[in-house]
């Protein structure tokens, strides 16, 4: 569907959309928020969910727990709006600049998936190395979100 990769000078030079997916189909995602810069999640997408995204100018992404193609925001309501789609030198990474207003992109209810940060320094027992939080309050909660629905993520 997209064009084919021929030659790294058009991959790293051209002006076409060449993206390398990897052997299951799939590329890499970042998203970022676009009013306050802070990363919200990172995720996969498939040739299909790539192609929604740029269409629908709504974030798609293929979910590996549930083998289908997910629309951000349909089961919890906070649908990523993409502002901006950003593509790496040898195209097999995506960034999303997204707006979700007031609203989250992590299923356990936090704004973004990325809540804890990890302590930095001499690591004496990687057993023992404690997260801290960085977001305090959830946007929702999950049980009553997702209520019926099969959980978003697999162990």
């Amino acid at each position: 569907m997209f064009k084919k990769r021929e030659n790294v000078t058009e991959i790293e030079e051209g002006d076409l959309l060449s993206p390398k997916f990897d052997n299951d189909g799939l590329i890499p995602v970042i998203t970022t928020c676009i009013n306050t810069k802070e990363i919200l999640m990172h995720g996969y997408m498939n040739v299909e969910a790539l192609k929604k995204t740029i269409e629908t100018k709504e974030a798609h992404y293929w979910s590996r727990s549930r083998n289908q193609i997910w629309h951000k925001g349909q089961t919890s309501g906070f649908v990523q709006k993409v502002i901006e789609i950003r593509i790496d030198d040898d195209q097999d990474a995506v960034w999303l600049s997204v707006d979700i207003g007031n609203g989250s992109s992590c299923h356990v209810g936090y704004r973004s998936c990325f809540y804890r940060s990890l302590p930095l320094g001499k690591i004496n027992n990687a057993k023992e190395v404690k997260l801290k939080f960085e977001e305090k309050n959830k946007k929702f909660d999950p049980d009553q979100v997702y209520k019926g629905q099969p959980n978003p993520t697999k162990i």
